[in-house]
């Protein structure tokens, strides 16, 4: 019998009980703060308790709940564990239909529509063709490159920034640090959809925003730890950028006293852009269990190295 420990400092995991019981009844689960977690094989982890894998001499398999991984390994001693990852093919729609949502919140000037109804004033802002947003999109793994294939059959004129070149249809593609301003320079709605690695931490900063052309605007769906949130305020109180669009904070939940939550043309969403179905958390938790077990390769694990 494996032991399986559902671990958070922030959320109680208990509800995957049933689903994992379900995928595979022979699991002993324990749900933080259990002692039992403790003796665990397994743990599966959103936002995990500081260094809690140290005290864990069974441990074998760090396993996310989600698509990201930066939550559950920050500040731990991995101490050369495996850890995965959660990988559901519906999480790409789920972040398009929310990127989508966030360029038409600015492409039609719905932010500006938002503000003359909180002034009670009847001004209609002035429309254009989607052919005259240019949406950048930072990062085309799986997510990126499935939202940059679709948005250019809307109209939209999309670019793409990513660490190493490539190519996709009706998208201009950036890469590299020598591609990275060019990149921006010509972007109306930036869209972070990054991993977190050493070099992009704190990437969206004063120095990217000045690359931008005035009045663009940001939708940030990476990791917290992108974003400098002082520079973003600086940059919407001088006029650089028009707003911005945040889904995700590097303090989670985000503070009560935080000037974002009240910031001019800041929209604040609680890590809502997609997340996998928690039937398929669950099977493939098992599924890594059972791989565990038998020795066999592990799905969806992390290149720790690269940090995705």
């Amino acid at each position: 019998m494996t032991t399986v420990a559902l671990l958070s400092r922030s959320a109680n995991l208990d509800f995957l009980r049933p689903l994992l019981l379900a995928a595979d009844p022979t699991l002993d689960i324990a749900t933080w703060p259990d002692p039992r977690c403790l003796d665990a094989e397994v743990a599966a982890c959103w936002q995990s308790p500081p260094g809690i894998y140290e005290r864990m001499p069974n441990l074998r398999l760090v396993h996310s709940i989600a698509a990201g991984v930066d939550n559950v390994v920050a500040g731990q001693d991995l101490r050369g564990l495996p850890v995965c990852r959660v990988v559901d093919p519906l999480l790409a729609d789920g972040m398009l239909q929310f990127v989508l949502w966030g360029v038409l919140h600015f492409h039609r000037k719905i932010d500006q529509a938002m503000a003359s109804q909180r002034a009670r004033e009847w001004k209609r802002p002035l429309q254009t063709p989607a052919s005259s947003c240019n949406v950048g999109l930072m990062g085309l793994g799986e997510l990126g490159g499935h939202i940059a294939s679709f948005l250019p059959r809307l109209g939209y004129t999309v670019s793409g920034w990513a660490r190493s070149a490539r190519e996709i249809p009706d998208v201009e593609v950036f890469s590299g640090e020598e591609g990275f301003e060019p990149f921006l320079s010509q972007v109306d709605v930036l869209v972070c959809l990054l991993p977190l690695t050493p070099q992009t931490r704190g990437i969206l900063n004063a120095r990217t925003f000045a690359a931008m052309p005035e009045g663009g605007a940001l939708i940030h769906c990476g990791r917290g730890e992108h974003l400098v949130e002082a520079d973003l305020l600086a940059a919407i109180d001088s006029g650089r950028l028009r707003g911005a669009v945040i889904d995700v904070f590097e303090q989670e939940p985000l503070p009560p006293d935080n000037p974002l939550w009240n910031a001019p043309g800041v929209v604040v969403t609680p890590h809502m852009a997609t997340m996998a179905a928690f039937d398929v958390v669950a099977s493939q938790i098992a599924r890594n269990v059972a791989q565990l077990r038998t020795g066999e390769p592990l799905f969806n694990q992390v290149d720790m190295a690269r940090g995705y």
